[in-house]
């Protein structure tokens, strides 16, 4: 089943890239065709026009997390404090402002490129649903104004329900920096400039194994790449390719649901514009209106994969529609009769941190990796660009000196117990969540169990 996005992506327009057939060569090849494997290939090219860099995407380009994520177009800001203990104060502050400077340059590409990604400047709205998730912001708040680098403010409940279009919204704090955008329009806008600017493009060519070399060597189905580089821009699937990055990153769905076109009922909402608002749950509740009058909503942590295998229940509508859906109108009592058009859910590659990793694969000095998005990569993986391509071109600079690529920082547990472990974890914060809901104190076991939830918890919409 392609995702709701992709297929308005695809109903615009666009011809497949073919299949690789035969034996060639390249200076760079690059096995994924998403938002980090489009964003490496074309950066490269814009600082080194002369490289010739081939992608091979498995399915079609889009098809995996970056065509089925919430579109909600994020920095790191609120995750400071796991940004400062991993990297330290002033790699953390530059990681912030480089992550709310990836929104602009996005909105600018897209503007100089034609590419029509329904992409809206609107900002973050940040809130809580219940008495206990009031307050949670504060002390980021605080610890970003003392750095110099805060963008949030403080609304009044009554704007918060206003601009959130929901009463379920008792409080929050906005941020400008941030947007909303059609995740399948564009990855598929990426693809045409990639292919505008010479980069060859292979759809429905996955890699069946590969020699590192060098030269790299990749053979597909029906043809083969000798590349000087190779870049490995897999994200959810590396685990299950390669062995190694088992335990690196747990796969774990985000599940979205979205009505049919219902722009008065929106407008007499206050939902009047692009922007995204998330819930201070563990696995949040996100949602936002689209460009053509609908609204979509989803929530993080449901199915947990085995061994990070990436299962056919992610291929397929969300085992958690009804679910969504009642949520969707608890929050928008207003929509209880307007029709869901689609569910779906996809892989989220969570790292033990919250964030991606970057690096040479077994230390080879010419093969590149980058993954672990967390549930947040719309925006960061523009920054993935930035540091692989960095990377590939030998670039002495802020992000190949960055101890983000430095590779996983951290281990999940082995099998079983981190599936076991997850589902455990899960359903305290859900039990949890659900007590703060009704205005009960939780179980102790509850609350202890949900504290080991990682700092990835926290993103799942972008």
């Amino acid at each position: 089943m392609r995702p709701f996005w992709i297929e308005q992506a695809l109903f615009d327009g666009g011809e497949l890239a073919p299949a690789l057939q035969g034996d060639t060569q390249a200076d760079v090849c690059i096995i994924g065709g998403g938002f980090t494997g489009l964003w490496t290939a074309i950066q490269a090219k814009q600082q080194s026009p002369e490289l010739d860099i081939v992608i091979l995407e498995s399915d079609l380009c889009g098809a995996g997390a970056s065509g089925r994520n919430g579109g909600c177009l994020l920095t790191w800001s609120a995750k400071y404090f796991t940004l400062e203990r991993l990297f330290g104060e002033a790699e953390a502050v530059r990681m912030v402002k480089a992550s709310e400077d990836a929104v602009g340059h996005i909105a600018a590409f897209c503007k100089a490129h034609g590419i029509d990604a329904e992409l809206r400047m609107d900002g973050t709205l940040y809130t809580a649903t219940s008495q206990a998730q009031i307050g949670t912001m504060a002390p980021v708040m605080r610890a970003l104004e003392a750095r110099g680098i805060h963008s949030y403010r403080d609304l009044p409940a009554d704007e918060v329900a206003r601009r959130s279009g929901s009463a379920r919204n008792l409080a929050g704090v906005y941020s400008p920096h941030a947007a909303t955008v059609h995740p399948g329009k564009l990855v598929r806008g990426l693809r045409r400039v990639a292919l505008e600017m010479g980069i060859r493009i292979h759809e429905r060519t996955p890699m069946v194994d590969f020699v590192p070399g060098p030269p790299a060597q990749v053979r597909t189905p029906a043809g083969s790449v000798r590349a000087r580089k190779l870049v490995l821009a897999m994200n959810a699937w590396m685990a299950s390719a390669f062995p190694q990055f088992e335990r690196s990153i747990a796969i774990v769905s985000s599940d979205m649901v979205i009505t049919e076109r219902c722009p008065d009922l929106l407008r007499q909402s206050g939902l009047v514009d692009g922007v995204s608002v998330l819930d201070s749950r563990t696995f949040v509740y996100y949602y936002r209106s689209t460009a053509d009058g609908r609204l979509m909503l989803g929530k993080g942590g449901n199915t947990f994969a085995w061994r990070g295998r990436v299962a056919p229940i992610f291929d397929q509508r969300s085992p958690y529609e009804e679910q969504l859906t009642h949520a969707l109108r608890d929050f928008f009592p207003a929509l209880a009769n307007t029709p869901i058009t689609a569910s779906w859910n996809g892989p989220s590659d969570r790292s033990v941190t919250g964030f991606p990793f970057f690096g040479r694969y077994e230390g080879q000095p010419h093969i590149y990796y980058g993954f672990g998005y967390s549930g947040n990569g719309v925006g960061p993986s523009y920054m993935g660009g930035q540091i692989l391509s960095s990377l590939l071109l030998d670039l002495d600079n802020a992000w190949t000196r960055s101890p983000i690529v430095r590779g996983p920082l951290g281990q999940f547990p082995p099998e079983p117990m981190r599936y076991v472990g997850s589902i455990v974890v899960r359903n305290a914060i859900r039990r949890k969540e659900q007590a703060e809901d009704d205005g009960r104190r939780p179980w102790m076991v509850d609350r202890m169990l949900s504290k080991l939830a990682n700092a990835a918890g926290k993103s799942d919409k972008g």
